[in-house]
């Protein structure tokens, strides 16, 4: 006789086969109508930081982002806060940021005191010292608590408006008033205050009070203090700290090194700055592109351009690629080298990543490519400026195209006047500017003070044969020192140009 528990059991499992794969689906279907409306979510809030990204009208922007005062993704974004405070306080549209910033204390985000923070650094990112002050004061009306975190936002906004009588007054009844304990951080936000308004010793003397409370300084304020005695020559206390650092057993970290390399590069001391940067390596420290910038400027102004050129290589060789700093730097002493043909390399290396040196940088390379016959090169290293993003101005661009002709062609400055009324035929002024001889490379004319001033003359003479009324500026001395023998006299060089306005037929020339 066959039993039927088999059977129901088969059953049960089959139903409960059938139970569970409707669950699985009825999971499944709810999962993906979860997740386009998640997707849904997104589409709709992603234009949001698009728009708000890509305007740039004031008012239509404080729009958006009042239209948006309640979209997370809007507000849980700080970049974009960032951003918007940057372009409203270029505006001078203070009082738009206001509005935007005490709207968001009202969120319930508002009650969390790393959301306050972000709104008191924005106020001092706008340089409204005073409403982020007000906020710290204010964090118990939104149901946030005050910690050491809040206190040093506030202080480091209160630090950058260099009022010691009110950092003072901060530190001093603030910490009392709510039970706040210093910190670390907070010791190093003074001490960075202090170096920046040339209070040296005062700044010293707060790390020595610091260790007298339990709080010990740590390698930002050992650096802070160091990079501040070295800049004002104060070099002995700076060598010092360094010492002490290392007495405590506070290690060192890259920036230290970095502004001990730096103090070294300043005092022409090229090869101890080396040797600090091979030791770097034997405490686990690898250098960065700030350190080789330093050291091959460290050669670069002692006179070792080929040891320049071997950090360069050696820069390469442990991984790292040059950055702009690094570029200008070898670029600009290589031109001062005279060294046109690895400069230009490395100048058309740079701009083909859109990395541009200076404007003085080009123009020696380009001065000195055309020295050397190498027209093709001059022309290529112009081409590539002119496709600089964001471009150069015209006045820069300028500077460079004009190395193309000679300052004094006469056929550049004079137009035709065949068939033209006097009334209609343009006036010259001219102006005087303060030379020292052997200072004219830059007019075409080499190191010849006779030369210039004999081309100005001449360029003075086509003026007068061609009956062009010349008229000279208001106030400025005209007439040209005639002694070229004493090389410490100032000449009046006479440098004409083209005038805008028109002068009627009866203006007479001026001799």
């Amino acid at each position: 006789m066959l039993s039927l528990r088999p059977i129901r059991r088969f059953c049960h499992a089959a139903a409960s086969a059938v139970g569970s794969s409707d669950c699985s689906f009825t999971a499944a279907a709810a999962a993906v109508v979860a997740s386009s409306k998640v997707f849904n979510l997104k589409d709709l809030e992603e234009p949001a930081l698009v728009k708000l990204k890509a305007e740039r009208d004031p008012d239509k922007l404080f729009q958006l982002f009042k239209a948006n005062a309640h979209n997370r993704i809007v507000i849980e974004n700080r970049f974009i806060f960032e951003d918007m405070v940057s372009r409203l306080a270029g505006a001078r549209r203070f009082d738009y940021i206001e509005h935007l910033l005490e709207h968001q204390k009202t969120l319930p985000q508002g009650r969390r005191e790393g959301f306050i923070v972000r709104i008191i650094m924005l106020y001092g990112k706008a340089g409204m010292t005073k409403n982020a002050i007000d906020t710290f004061y204010d964090m118990h009306l939104y149901g946030c608590r005050r910690t050491v975190k809040s206190f040093n936002a506030a202080l480091k906004v209160l630090t950058q408006s260099h009022d010691l009588r009110a950092i003072e007054d901060f530190l001093r009844e603030v910490p009392l008033r709510f039970g706040i304990l210093l910190d670390v951080f907070s010791i190093n936000i003074v001490i960075k205050a202090y170096c920046e308004m040339c209070i040296l010793d005062k700044a010293y003397l707060i790390m020595v009070e610091m260790g007298k409370v339990g709080i010990q300084p740590d390698v930002i304020t050992y650096t802070t203090l160091m990079s501040a005695f070295y800049k004002y020559n104060r070099y002995e206390i700076g060598n010092g700290l360094w010492n002490l650092m290392v007495l405590r057993r506070c290690m060192p970290n890259i920036a230290t090194f970095n502004v001990r390399i730096q103090y070294l590069v300043n005092k022409r001391r090229a090869w101890e700055a080396n040797r600090v940067m091979s030791l770097m390596p034997n405490i686990g420290i690898a250098p960065d592109e700030v350190t080789y910038n330093l050291v091959i400027k460290g050669f670069c102004l002692a006179g070792y351009m080929e040891m320049a050129k071997r950090v360069y290589s050696a820069l390469h060789s442990k991984g790292f690629k040059p950055n702009i700093k690094i570029y200008q730097t070898m670029i600009h002493y290589l031109c001062k080298e005279e060294d046109f043909g690895l400069a230009y390399t490395m100048c058309k290396d740079c701009m083909q990543k859109n990395w541009f040196p200076n404007v003085l940088t080009i123009h020696a390379l380009v001065e000195g490519l055309k020295k050397n016959g190498q027209l093709g090169k001059a022309k290529a290293i112009i081409t590539l400026a002119q496709k600089r993003v964001p471009q150069f101005s015209s006045k820069q661009l300028g500077a460079l195209r004009s190395n193309r002709h000679s300052v004094f062609n006469p056929g550049l400055f004079i137009p035709s006047f065949n068939g033209e009324k006097q009334k209609d035929r343009p006036s010259y002024n001219y102006q005087v500017i303060m030379l020292l001889f052997g200072k004219q490379a830059w007019l075409g004319c080499g190191n010849n003070s006779r030369v210039a001033i004999t081309m100005a003359g001449l360029f003075l003479l086509v003026l007068e044969t061609k009956d062009v009324p010349v008229t000279p500026v208001s106030g400025v001395r005209t007439e040209i020192y005639p002694d070229l023998d004493n090389t410490k006299v100032p000449i009046n060089f006479l440098l004409l140009s083209r005038a805008k306005s028109k002068t009627n037929s009866a203006e007479k020339p001026h001799k």
